[in-house]
């Protein structure tokens, strides 16, 4: 499994996240993967070590892939999650009151945006207590 994070605009307009991991099937020579994800494109951003953005949405419906850095994400009601290298995010939250982010270790945050097609279907689950245990 790879560790997800949904992040998402509520009824409440405000930025909501659940844990959670993207759903892999048996591949060949024993790997698992996703299907096919329906992208528009690809491109990749660094920033310095102790950066971070004040409150902003999402532009568009993204994944945003984590390569290093360790970033501490914060919604409008105070919740926190941290992203790891490796780890997804997966950006809904394109409207209402936002998130922010900080890095918070010495290393610049190198990342992939993946700009996902109108629809594109994402193999996102979240957490259960029975996959928690997983």
């Amino acid at each position: 499994m790879i560790r997800c994070v949904r992040l998402w605009t509520g009824e409440d307009n405000n930025s909501h996240f659940e844990e959670g991991f993207l759903e892999l099937e048996p591949g060949q020579r024993g790997d698992f993967l996703t299907g096919k994800i329906d992208a528009a494109s690809v491109s990749f951003q660094e920033t310095e070590s102790g950066g971070a953005f004040a409150w902003h949405t999402a532009p568009i419906r993204q994944l945003v892939i984590t390569l290093s850095g360790t970033l501490d994400f914060q919604t409008r009601d105070g919740h926190h999650f941290l992203l790891h290298p490796g780890n997804v995010l997966l950006a809904e939250d394109t409207a209402g009151s936002g998130h922010s982010w900080k890095l918070t270790d010495d290393s610049s945050w190198r990342r992939a945006y993946v700009i996902l097609r109108p629809g594109a279907d994402v193999p996102f689950r979240a957490k259960t207590r029975q996959s928690a245990r997983a």
